[in-house]
């Protein structure tokens, strides 16, 4: 009887401390309406940010990006994938090349969700880094 007491303390040591190890590993992003700030950090021609509300809904593979007049993000919809810690958007919409076209939810990027705040950024073409910073509404 004191070796079984032994073997299942030892074991809910082990699934204690394996828990900790899963600790900032982001869980799969779930389907809902997102909204928060996204921002452009340039590093080509003069160094500038810039930001603009924005909000993304995400439902069964399928997402939408509310962009702004100034493009600041763009917006962008079509079809989403994830990949362990990355997201790829894959934008089927119709642009006009007078703009920055990373500023378009589109391609593959980083990302971080705790089950509330979602954080998707990634270094696009030498040009500047771009993220968003996102609450699950």
């Amino acid at each position: 009887m004191n070796k079984i007491f032994k073997i299942g303390v030892i074991g809910l040591i082990s699934l204690l401390l394996s828990c900790d190890k899963n600790e900032g590993i982001s869980k799969s992003i779930e389907d809902g309406v997102y909204s928060g700030t996204f921002t452009v950090s340039t590093v080509s021609y003069s160094s500038f940010k810039q930001s603009g509300a924005t909000t993304i809904t995400l439902k069964k593979g399928k997402y939408a990006c509310a962009g702004n007049s100034n493009r600041v993000p763009a917006g962008g919809s079509g079809n989403f994938s994830i990949n362990e810690n990355k997201i790829t958007f894959t934008d089927e919409n119709f642009w006009y090349a007078d703009f920055d076209w990373n500023l378009i939810l589109n391609g593959t990027y980083d990302y971080t969700f705790d089950g509330k705040n979602l954080k998707i950024s990634a270094s696009k073409n030498e040009v500047g880094y771009y993220e968003y910073d996102l609450k699950k509404q």
